[in-house]
């Protein structure tokens, strides 16, 4: 069940980048072009929202089902803490990107409530290129690509 999990939870990863990116970057180029805030800006905004938080569901149940959440009992958290890799898998990857996914969330739910489609677009391009750049930044790429 383990390697089922990382494979969807890896794969899924590259749907989450690419649309997280593809929105961030749809949301600067038309705040500063100020175009208007439509349709099929909100669905996109939504869908990464979506997908976004389909990753979290894999990862949390990755986490509980993975073999090194043994760890915390066998080195505790100073010991994890003191290991890189088991720090990177076991606190830095799963807290920075449950912050990523709130930044989506918040992100999404405070530009529904603005009038004009500069603050809109403003405000997906923020969060969510924050989000992107957190995402990216605690990617095992070592292992992922590898």
């Amino acid at each position: 069940m383990y390697n089922i999990v990382l494979n969807l939870h890896s794969y899924w990863a590259f749907i989450v980048l690419a649309v997280l990116g593809f929105t961030a970057v749809n949301a600067i180029i038309k705040s500063s072009g100020k175009k208007e805030y439509g349709p099929k800006d909100f669905r996109l905004a939504l869908f990464t929202l979506i997908v976004s938080h389909i990753q979290l569901l894999i990862g949390i149940l990755l986490y509980v089902v993975s073999p090194r959440l043994a760890m915390f009992g066998e080195l505790g958290m100073g010991g994890v803490m003191k290991d890189a890799i088991n720090r990177l898998y076991l606190v830095e990857h799963p807290v920075i990107n449950i912050i990523a996914i709130a930044l989506i969330t918040v992100g999404y739910s405070k530009h529904k409530s603005k009038l004009t489609s500069k603050s809109k677009f403003k405000l997906i391009s923020i969060f969510y290129t924050i989000a992107f750049i957190l995402l990216l930044s605690r990617i095992p790429w070592n292992t992922w690509l590898g």
